[in-house]
């Protein structure tokens, strides 16, 4: 039989566990006689009981394989490692908050047999923060349409679903201590299939993220996807350049004109200096993300460190 392995990283999640647990294992249950299983749950440095409920559940079903970190290494390192560390012929991820309901995992297999080597779970409606949805899906957008190399990238996607082992083998070999999973899948150039779904509100527990999260992973999109905010800066600085030596031209001309009746005064020079100031400041911090990313990369630590396995 061939295998699944189906991949959650946890952080703070002790509310959510039992019912998780129930849920995948009822969806194991409807396919046993075709697949086998294992799931693999990465406890990211929880301060709650997580890490305990896990090793409870691993103790009493050997299908559950734990990835205990030893500290929180970050909702970007620790499932990719744990992706990593999957060996079946197809990897499903999904969130161990609930928000990718386990009873997708049959329709991704379906797909998946049907010869998709991506198969992903698209957030077509939400029932979390009208707001937030919003500025999520008009972010996609954006990123897609600035993305390099023509790769396509799936909108209104989390990295929730299914890639096949393939896919993986193609992630081992990235040397990125710090990927952006979501981009690579696209960037492999399989073509994908999508299953659309209402993304329920989380029940029980706090999420994790946010502003600074949010901010890191969609920085990081853009990062490792586009040029376009480095090459947007040269091309506006140009821009600039040429109005204000306009500008400048005409302020001179209509001084020589009227010596004595036009004065600048001194609320546009403030004004203008405000505006390039907040423009350099903007400027500047594209380009720290850029270098962030290039020391990043080049300090070659590894993705997480593990203080215990269990069950593999």
């Amino acid at each position: 039989m061939k295998k699944i392995s189906i991949v959650s990283s946890c952080y703070n999640e002790e509310l959510n566990l039992d019912e998780l647990y129930s849920r995948v294992t009822a969806e194991f249950d409807k396919l046993k006689d075709k697949y086998e299983f294992e799931y693999i749950l990465a406890d990211n440095g929880s301060k709650d009981n997580t890490a305990e409920k896990l090793k409870t559940i691993a103790l009493k079903d050997k299908r559950f394989k734990i990835i205990i970190n030893s500290r929180n290494f970050g909702h970007i390192k620790s499932p990719f490692n744990a992706v990593l560390s999957a060996n079946g012929d197809a990897v499903i991820c999904i969130a161990s908050d609930l928000q990718d309901p386990p009873e997708l995992i049959s329709e991704l297999i379906k797909k998946w047999e049907e010869g998709y080597k991506v198969v992903l779970l698209q957030k077509d409606t939400s029932n979390e923060n009208p707001f937030m949805f919003f500025i999520r899906k008009f972010y996609y957008k954006v990123l897609n349409i600035i993305a390099d190399n023509g790769v396509e990238l799936a909108q209104n996607c989390t990295g929730a679903g299914l890639i096949d082992k393939c896919i993986v083998n193609f992630l081992k070999k990235i040397d990125d201590p710090y990927p952006y999973y979501r981009g690579l899948i696209c960037e492999a150039g399989y073509e994908r299939a999508y299953i659309k779904f209402n993304q329920p509100k989380r029940e029980k527990g706090i999420s994790a993220n946010n502003f600074y999260t949010l901010y890191d992973l969609g920085a990081t999109g853009i990062v490792k996807n586009s040029k376009f905010p480095l090459r947007f800066m040269a091309i506006f600085g140009f821009i600039m350049s040429i109005f204000t030596f306009l500008l400048s031209v005409t302020y001179l001309i209509w001084k020589l004109i009227n010596w004595n009746n036009f004065s600048f005064g001194i609320a546009p020079i403030i004004i203008s200096i405000m505006f390039l100031g907040s423009v350099q400041m903007f400027c500047f911090g594209i380009i720290g993300e850029y270098i962030s990313a290039i020391y990043t990369r080049i300090d070659k630590k590894p993705l997480v460190v593990e203080k215990e396995r269990i069950n593999f």
